[in-house]
């Protein structure tokens, strides 16, 4: 399948980036159960439909075949009556002739003349007739040659009549040269004596009776006599006389279909049938092709319907598997962030009960030591003989600032574990973004950095908490400068992606995360980059502030080529979420 069109059925969890190791980790393969799923639907499905088809294809082959033999048998039959008809309707006349006149009406030349012209114009094709005693000399003749007393006594076709008192040749040349058949009847006279009615009939005729046979443009139709040698023309074995390259087939009372192959390896189907009482063997060659043309077209047909068919199951099965795998992994998922969510919020009430315990421990010692080091610069401020000297000035100061420091430490502490209820406004996101910009801009150029921002013109102005926003922008503005140190670009980018969320990216050029660190993120006291960041609290702080907001958080990083944070903020704050939103952890 390409790749385009699995791109379009492919579940939603393919891309997903399942976490791994812990206590949340995904109980299953989701990428094998897919293809399991997909695999054994398909099959299921598929088999019983291939194995009908082919059975049907089978089926509907040799019903084909059968129908196509049993239309040849029926056309060789009709052909078969026609020629049988047309032999026996002049062998019974000229029996009716020779039994129906008198020898001497007979030997009358006027009168056999008159006969003749009759026969023609109720039959036609007979060339001539003679009368022939029982010594084999013609005594009479009616025809267009000279054959009074040609003596017949040593051919084949006489001695055939004298056995079997009626005779039909096979294509004879004759006397004259041209080809015909002779048709001979014998009468036997009261006296004990008898004479021979003969008749040529044109073979022409015959060739006329064999196109007159409806068989098709490619089918030929041709009489054979029992050595296969061509009585009437051939569209494939050529004129009279030459001899077919087909196994003659035995003698059988009925028509009969074979088949066999032709000069040119083509497999044929080849009808026949005996003339009865007659040395010629009717034949029908249809090419095969020919007869199952109307069969391809309908199993062409078959064939796009079952692709058909197999193309929607495919899609079906792909669609069906990839709905019930995404629930799955959509349940197993929040089964993941449930695990995860508890671990850390339990870390994060755990961390917020020694950070305050730390915190108001410190802080009364630090507040002791701030007031008596204030006090001491009082007295060496006042007093003339240290006031003088900025060796104690300067190392008191350092006392001050040390404590300030510690200060600050631990407040961050204490607003790390804080929950602070939101407070709503409408946001220009633009002007946050610039203002942001405007105040940090001059630390940026200090480590020639430079920051690019391209806001879309469609960002419309929706209510959150700006405070948290603000504070958001400026840590992973100073995350960025920070990682950077001296030198790089921040490209800052916004705009609306769909008519309920704003999209913000944050892209630096700095060195990147290592893949195995990114589910560390947004941890707390997760350091990118040894001895940067402070406490390593600022990405765990902005992860919490947009979970408080009903935004969603993301990273992209890559070693050496920098790191992408991409924000989605929802338009509106949702209701239940306008209230304290307690801790919330990063996702997996």
């Amino acid at each position: 399948m390409p790749s385009s069109i699995f791109s379009r059925l492919k579940p939603r969890f393919w891309d997903h980036e399942d976490a791994i190791g812990g206590p949340y980790q995904h109980h299953f393969d989701f990428h094998r159960i897919w293809k399991r799923a997909v695999l054994v639907t398909a099959t299921v499905a598929l088999v019983p439909l291939i194995i009908w088809a082919l059975a049907g294809y089978r089926l509907h082959q040799d019903t084909a075949e059968a129908e196509l033999e049993l239309r040849t048998s029926q056309l060789v039959s009709n052909s078969w009556r026609a020629v049988s008809l047309f032999m026996l309707e002049r062998r019974s006349v000229l029996d009716f002739i020779a039994h129906d006149h008198t020898l001497e009406s007979l030997n009358d030349k006027a009168r056999l003349s008159g006969i003749l012209d009759n026969l023609n114009k109720r039959f036609s094709g007979f060339m001539h007739l003679g009368i022939i005693a029982s010594s084999g000399v013609q005594q009479a003749y009616a025809g267009s040659h000279r054959m009074n007393g040609v003596d017949f006594s040593n051919l084949t076709w006489f001695r055939e009549v004298l056995k079997h008192g009626v005779y039909i040749s096979e294509l004879v040349m004759g006397l004259r040269e041209e080809p015909h058949f002779d048709f001979a009847v014998k009468r036997n006279l009261a006296d004990g004596s008898f004479f021979v009615l003969h008749a040529a009939l044109d073979a022409q005729k015959f060739n006329e009776l064999i196109g007159q046979f409806e068989v098709g443009k490619k089918t030929d139709a041709f009489l054979v006599n029992r050595e296969g040698v061509l009585q009437t023309p051939s569209r494939y074995y050529g004129s009279v006389f030459n001899k077919i390259p087909i196994r003659i087939p035995d003698y059988a009372s009925k028509a009969q279909v074979f088949e066999s192959k032709s000069d040119n390896n083509e497999r044929v189907v080849i009808g026949y049938a005996y003339i009865p009482k007659t040395p010629f063997i009717l034949m029908i060659v249809k090419q095969q092709g020919e007869l199952i043309q109307p069969w391809y077209k309908t199993g062409w047909a078959f064939t796009g319907i079952l692709a058909a068919s197999i193309l929607m199951i495919l899609l079906v099965t792909l669609a069906v598997a990839s709905q019930l795998v995404d629930q799955i992994h959509q349940a197993d998922q929040e089964r993941v962030d449930t695990l995860h969510q508890a671990e850390y919020t339990n870390k994060m009430v755990s961390l917020g009960r020694l950070a305050s315990g730390v915190a108001h421990e410190i802080n009364n010692p630090l507040a002791i030591i701030n007031q008596k080091a204030g006090h001491i610069k009082d007295i060496f401020t006042l007093t003339e003989a240290y006031k003088k000297d900025p060796k104690l000035i300067s190392l008191v100061d350092s006392v001050l600032a040390t404590v300030h420091r510690c200060a600050e430490v631990t407040k961050g502490l204490l607003d790390f574990t804080r929950h602070l209820n939101l407070s709503i406004q409408t946001i220009n996101l633009a002007e946050i973004i610039n203002e942001v910009h405007r105040i940090l801009t001059k630390e940026a150029e200090s480590r020639c950095i430079t920051v690019g921002v391209e806001l879309a013109d469609n960002i419309p102005q929706f209510e959150s908490d700006r405070g948290k926003i603000e504070q958001i922008f400026f840590n992973l503005f100073n995350y960025a400068i920070t990682v950077m140190n001296d030198g790089g670009h921040l490209e800052i980018e916004a705009g609306c992606e769909n008519a309920d969320f704003v999209s913000i990216s944050f892209s630096d050029s700095g060195p990147g995360i290592a893949e195995k660190d990114l589910k560390y993120v947004f941890e707390p006291f997760f350091y990118s980059r040894a001895g940067e960041g402070g406490m390593g609290l600022d990405l765990a702080v902005t992860y919490a502030l947009v979970q408080e907001i009903g935004g969603q958080i993301s990273v992209q990083s890559e070693l050496g080529r920098g790191t992408r944070f991409n924000i989605r903020l929802p338009l509106r704050v949702p209701q239940q979420d306008r209230k304290d939103t307690g801790e919330q952890g990063p996702g997996a």
